[in-house]
């Protein structure tokens, strides 16, 4: 049977090319190599990628999505649960436990007379997975649809790995080492996935990093012409463009808070939120997810947003001009956190 042109092979194995001119093994092999080692290399990445895009799982993603929403209302827990406190989501803190102690466990269980030891890790791991699981479905519960998608899956392995740590510690417990090591050495397999798919949702898709828009390249540039005075409706919400930036305005008489109008969270459009007070303090809350941040210098009182909202001085000149500039940060106790006195 004839072979097609550029598949014909002579009998010493060397390849043809489709003029019938033999081609050497180490150019075959470069002709291949890139195109193999990109394949291979996007393989994880397409995977991650096609769970994005994956409706099958909108359904569990809802409905456990309003079990943990019902579960943490609004307030200190749930901001702890978030971060708020610290300053940046708790979750990528807490996970390094963990994996860190499974990861030891299982390196520990290729040398003798570490049984005891390794034991104690994989307890240890598995103790601190349940803090490390609390935080992550409180992020996670505040996520956009497509990010939720990949959220669920990485879930689920790191549910599967605590699953089969538990049970290597138990085997090991009742005596059963060899089994105890399989174990740990599969919960392992499984939480690196989780891991992958974890790295993809934060660093591919933004979970967690601030999405407010950066200003602290204009301080040096000093103030800035935003808007006639008049332009502003008096205690209602605005947004304004201050060249490429677009920022949130609240006019009250002849004060005007100013702040970055996509919010740090997942940059929802803050001029669409409302108006509250949080412990004696204006704050604008967020229409998407509900951060609120206070409206003289963007600090977060409620998550799930953890990064300070980037906030301007204004000023009004003589021809009523509204100008801004970035605001110098600088640290103020909240209301409930002042000293009586």
């Amino acid at each position: 049977m004839r072979q097609p042109l550029g598949r014909r092979s002579r009998r010493d194995g060397t390849r043809l090319d489709g003029t019938g001119t033999p081609v050497s093994r180490d150019r075959a092999r470069r002709r291949r190599g890139p195109a193999l080692s990109a394949l291979s290399a996007s393989r994880p990445a397409a995977l991650a990628e096609r769970i994005e895009r994956a409706p099958v799982l909108d359904r569990p993603v809802r409905v456990l999505s309003d079990t943990v929403v019902r579960a943490l209302p609004p307030g200190p827990r749930t901001d702890a649960l978030h971060g708020v406190p610290f300053g940046q989501p708790a979750h990528p803190a807490l996970i390094r436990m963990p994996l860190g102690c499974w990861t030891s466990a299982v390196l520990l269980d290729l040398f003798r007379g570490t049984d005891r030891a390794a034991g104690t890790l994989v307890a240890v791991g598995l103790a601190a997975a349940v803090p490390s699981a609390a935080t992550g479905l409180a992020d996670w519960s505040a996520l956009h649809r497509h990010q939720q998608r990949v959220g669920l899956v990485h879930a689920i392995s790191q549910a599967g790995a605590t699953m089969l740590f538990g049970a290597s510690l138990l085997a090991r417990v009742t005596g059963r080492r060899g089994d105890g090591k399989l174990l740990s050495a599969s919960g392992l397999a499984v939480a690196t996935v989780g891991a992958y798919l974890g790295g993809h949702l934060a660093l591919r898709l933004g979970a967690g990093a601030s999405h407010a828009e950066p200003i602290d390249h204009l301080a040096a540039l000093g103030w800035h012409d935003l808007c006639p005075l008049d332009d502003l409706p008096d205690g209602h919400l605005a947004r304004r463009q201050l060249g490429y930036l677009s920022l949130l305005a609240l006019r009250q008489g002849e004060t005007v808070h100013v702040l970055s109008d996509h919010c740090a969270h997942l940059g929802g459009p803050l001029h669409q939120g409302r108006v509250v007070t949080v412990h004696g303090a204006l704050c604008v809350t967020c229409p998407w997810h509900g951060s609120t941040f206070r409206l003289d210098d963007g600090a977060v009182m409620h998550g799930p947003a953890t990064a300070r909202q980037p906030a301007f001085e204004s000023r009004i000149t003589d021809s009523a001009w509204v100008q801004v500039r970035p605001q110098a940060r600088r640290h103020r106790a909240r209301p409930e956190e002042a000293k009586p006195g």
